[in-house]
């Protein structure tokens, strides 16, 4: 005789989803696959949830997040009568409000005791719309800086000067090293400066400003960890310093961020309203060069959700744009993944991808590959190698593949990087079926392969 159900509230909040249990299952899985954790969920599994087995690890997050997916509702853990993820609060950093700091000051302890909840953070569909309805009331700050002295202009460009120099370190050798330092330097320097006072108001937005740079910078190193559901929460309170700066058009560049990550998580349609509200803001209002960066964006989000005609329209727009900027320099906070024509050539690749052609693509990942300097973005220009060699192969150009995969593991070397590392078992995956035909120029690369990967 089957056990009866004794978690009543998961099983109401199951029939209200209209779920079985296997799509339920298949639900939990995939959205903690999108944070890099691997469960073995299955219908079985959740029959054991419902005659009151506790769901393991972080679980229950990734439960209230597939049910919200399916019918739009948030739950808690205690809602659905599971326990609570233990030392975790599952909206932490999530949440948009008139004190950033304040809220940073959680995540980054979390963060840097390495607290499992938040690494294994699921990425919330819930929270995209955040930053559209985000309405910022201005708060004063009345702290003191230390020493009671105001910040002024010195203060901005010493923190921009350190954001920089972590900005090189990230690019050169990958995302995990010099991540905790940077969190410290943030947390203490710069935290107390952005609640301290200054000379003047602008010297006020520009620190904000600054502020908004790093924490978009630590987000971006989660990010390249694979933990995206903390990458997501740093972009969030990123964007609310942002905001909070009234620096025009810095707050779009954050939901560019966004759009980007929803999309690299396959949510196009979710996003798409993140892209095209950032292009508003920014139209008009910024120089030429960093237009394009978010005229691309948006040709991207076109692409992802099929308007395919516009998507290339909007290429065509971003490329004249650059013509117009004529090389001139982006603002600071617009600078985070190289030259304007690199990102904006990169992400072309990636829109002529999605529309299926492959020349085109694999030209412009080329492109922007040429355009960065090897010796300061060492990981973006392995990648976007590693997706030049992707289209070439998949166009029958295997010895052309290999030659350009040779050139990202060059580029890779002293790169730390989760991105960088599943790419080359990527390609190993893709050389397999080369190497048993004996080509040579596959096997060769694939003992190069091995070798970089232990």
């Amino acid at each position: 005789m089957a056990q009866p159900v004794t978690n009543r509230l998961l099983e109401a909040a199951i029939n209200d989803a209209d779920l079985t249990f296997d799509a339920l299952a298949r639900g939990v899985v995939r959205v903690a696959a999108e944070v890099g954790v691997h469960l073995r969920t299955n219908p079985s599994t959740v029959h054991k949830w419902l005659r009151g087995a506790d769901p393991e690890g972080d679980t229950p997050a990734f439960i209230c997040e597939a049910l919200f997916r399916k019918t739009g509702r948030l739950y808690t853990p205690a809602e659905l009568g599971l326990r609570s993820v233990e030392e975790s609060d599952p909206g932490l950093g999530l949440s948009i409000g008139p004190d950033p700091v304040g809220v940073l000051a959680r995540v980054w302890r979390a963060d840097l005791d390495r607290r499992k909840f938040l690494a294994a953070a699921a990425y919330s569909v819930a929270a995209m719309h955040l930053p559209l309805d985000y309405v910022h009331e201005n708060a004063e700050r009345t702290a003191a800086v230390r020493g009671g002295a105001a910040a002024g202009a010195a203060e901005v460009a010493a923190v921009r000067d350190m954001i920089s120099m972590f900005t090189e370190i990230d690019e050169r050798h990958g995302g995990q090293h010099g991540r905790s330092a940077l969190i410290q330097y943030l947390r203490s320097d710069v935290a107390a400066l952005c609640r301290g006072t200054f000379r003047t108001h602008e010297d006020r937005r520009q620190m904000l400003s600054a502020a908004a740079v790093g924490v978009h910078l630590v987000g971006w190193k989660a990010y390249d960890a694979g933990e995206q559901g903390l990458a997501q929460r740093y972009y969030h309170q990123s964007y609310a310093l942002a905001v909070e700066s009234g620096i025009v058009g810095h707050d779009a560049f954050v939901l560019r961020t966004l759009a980007q990550q929803g999309m690299k998580l396959r949510h196009p349609s979710k996003t798409f309203a993140l892209s095209e509200t950032a292009l508003s803001r920014a139209t008009g209002r910024v120089d030429a060069g960093t237009e394009a960066i978010f005229t691309i964006t948006h040709a991207h989000g076109l692409a992802a959700t099929n308007q395919r005609r516009p998507a290339v329209q909007a290429i065509q727009r971003a490329q004249a744009l650059l013509e117009a900027a004529n090389g001139d320099e982006v603002p600071f906070w617009a600078r985070s993944w190289g030259p304007a024509r690199a990102m904006v050539n990169s992400r072309s690749a990636k829109v002529f991808s999605r529309l299926g052609d492959r020349k085109g693509a694999a030209e412009n990942y080329a492109a922007a590959a040429a355009t960065r300097p090897a010796t300061t973005y060492a990981r973006i220009l392995a990648l976007d190698l590693v997706a030049q060699a992707e289209m070439e192969l998949a166009d029958g150009g295997i010895e052309q593949a290999c030659g350009t995969w040779s050139r990202a593991l060059d580029a890779m070397a002293g790169v730390q990087s989760a991105r960088t590392r599943r790419s080359v078992m990527e390609m190993r995956k893709s050389l397999a079926q080369f190497k048993s035909r004996g080509v040579s120029a596959a096997q060769e690369l694939d003992e190069r392969a091995s070798a970089f990967l232990t």
